[in-house]
């Protein structure tokens, strides 16, 4: 299995989706600071549009992804400004409910939704991301599939056929995963831990981390995995995730640790030995450490296992 897809299923981050907005004329749309483990998303279906944030403004066309990681407060803007302000009128009747502002040809259409995902066993997918991820899925002419999926979104939101919401859900989902790994082979930051994606001499000793967090593992045994000296790894593990590698181990275990304190029903002394502690003692202490509660109280206040 992958290192992004690990990722991932430690983190299960779910789409929801809360409306459409169809726009034209001159409209802004404020969106306040989300919750914690909470990153909405836009999908811009057709058209374009801007969308503001303290950074900046960027232009959204047609096809590009918009995130906003830990739930950065945005607006999203008319291209073109004037004096007068379109009402909002608001429809019920289709998959998802409908924002259409102003008359005439739509100039923008977004699908809006939200990222739900617990803070802690995310960290190390959503760490590194900027507080703004815009992905231009089309940016690529030449790039049919992901053509394909953002065609197939707008005829689902469109025709509204049974199971439309479902599936729709689902390729937002798809396209989270497109945008992280875009994000890993392409990104200008220098230190990212989803760079590891796109790592050769990486990849193998992570993912055999990821696959048994319980052995005892060490710079040694890594570096061996991916057939480097001690210090070479260790350097090199810097560089590219902005992390020492005891950093990373520690955060491996964290969040595979919140998963299943959160997601399944089992001892806590189990999950310790699951993770690479010897004893649930030792497990509690580090997890007090890093999270700020002990395991049985993080459970308490966080599990939805039934």
């Amino acid at each position: 299995m992958d290192v992004l897809t690990q990722l991932i299923q430690i983190a299960q981050p779910q789409a929801e989706l809360d409306l459409r907005c169809q726009m034209s004329g001159t409209y802004e749309i404020p969106h306040t600071l989300s919750s914690k483990g909470t990153a909405p998303f836009h999908l811009v279906l057709a058209g374009e549009c801007l969308i503001e944030t303290e950074q900046g403004i960027l232009k959204a066309q047609a096809g590009d992804f918009v995130i906003f990681p830990r739930g950065a407060a945005h607006s999203i803007r008319s291209v073109t400004t004037s004096s007068l302000l379109h009402s909002i009128y608001k429809d019920d009747s289709g998959i998802l409910p409908m924002n259409r502002i102003g008359e005439g040809t739509v100039e923008a259409d977004l699908l809006c939704g939200h990222f739900k995902y617990e803070y802690e066993a995310s960290k190390l997918l959503f760490q590194s991301l900027p507080e703004q991820l815009h992905i231009s899925l089309l940016k690529d002419e030449s790039n049919i599939p992901l053509q394909a999926i953002v065609d197939w979104t707008r005829q689902e939101a469109n025709q509204g056929f049974p199971g439309a919401l479902a599936i729709v859900t689902a390729l937002c989902q798809s396209l989270l995963t497109i945008a992280l790994r875009r994000f890993g082979e392409n990104s200008d930051s220098p230190m990212n831990t989803l760079a590891m994606l796109v790592d050769p001499r990486l990849s193998a000793s992570i993912q055999a981390l990821l696959k048994y967090p319980e052995k005892n593992w060490t710079i040694d045994t890594l570096g061996q995995i991916s057939a480097m000296s001690r210090a070479s790894y260790a350097r090199h593990f810097k560089e590219t995730t902005g992390l020492t590698v005891f950093e990373f181990i520690t955060q491996v275990r964290m969040s595979m640790a919140c998963h299943l304190l959160t997601k399944t029903d089992s001892q806590v002394g189990t999950i310790a030995l699951e993770v690479g502690y010897q004893s649930e003692a030792a497990f509690g202490k580090a997890f007090k450490k890093h999270i700020g509660m002990l395991p049985g109280q993080y459970r308490r206040t966080k599990s939805s296992f039934q």
